[in-house]
């Protein structure tokens, strides 16, 4: 079984992550190591959408790319950017509790509604939008899926280290994610 790891001290931190800027963005963020200065992104973090989570780490420090459940199928080609001209050899990804795509298809008379009364679409444009793209941006369990989708990742590019990390919206802290 998959745990969720809480890091409240450097020795929590997974051996392998230790002295790479993974074991830095939980200092930063975690433990308030005050902040350095960098002149080039050590990291890619893939992270959801959601408004409701910030990361605490310095300027330049890492490449972001925000996707709905944190999926990065759809933004590859900038995933490959970071690592190729950003040189960066480290990525995260952070799943977090109460994802909105998460049993995305409970939210769709939500979703359609909101097009028609926010946008101004119409019923029939709404409903083949989401029935259309929902599939493709449906993650079903947050940690089942940051687990898949940092299995994909390293098997796409197997020189990169790719850390699995969930966000708790409550108390704004990163957790390591143990891995069968």
């Amino acid at each position: 079984m998959n745990q969720i790891i809480s890091i409240d001290s450097k020795e929590d931190i997974f051996p392998e992550y230790r002295n790479t800027p993974i074991e830095w963005l939980f200092e930063y963020h975690n433990l308030g190591r005050q902040f350095d200065t960098f002149e080039k992104a050590q990291l890619l973090v893939g992270m959801c959408m959601d408004n409701r989570k910030h990361l605490h780490m310095p300027d330049n420090f890492a490449y972001i790319i925000r996707s709905g459940g944190a999926n990065l199928r759809h933004s590859e080609f900038k995933v490959s950017y970071a690592i190729a001209v950003g040189q960066i050899s480290h990525i995260v990804l952070l799943a977090h509790n109460h994802c909105g795509m998460v049993n995305l298809f409970s939210r769709k008379n939500e979703f359609i509604q909101g097009l028609v009364d926010y946008a101004g679409w119409n019923q029939k444009q709404a409903e083949e939008h989401f029935i259309h793209f929902a599939p493709l941006f449906e993650i079903g369990n947050e940690l089942e899926f940051v687990l898949s989708e940092s299995k994909r990742l390293r098997n796409r590019y197997p020189n990169i280290q790719v850390a699995p990390l969930y966000y708790k919206v409550e108390d704004n802290r990163l957790y390591l994610v143990k891995e069968e």
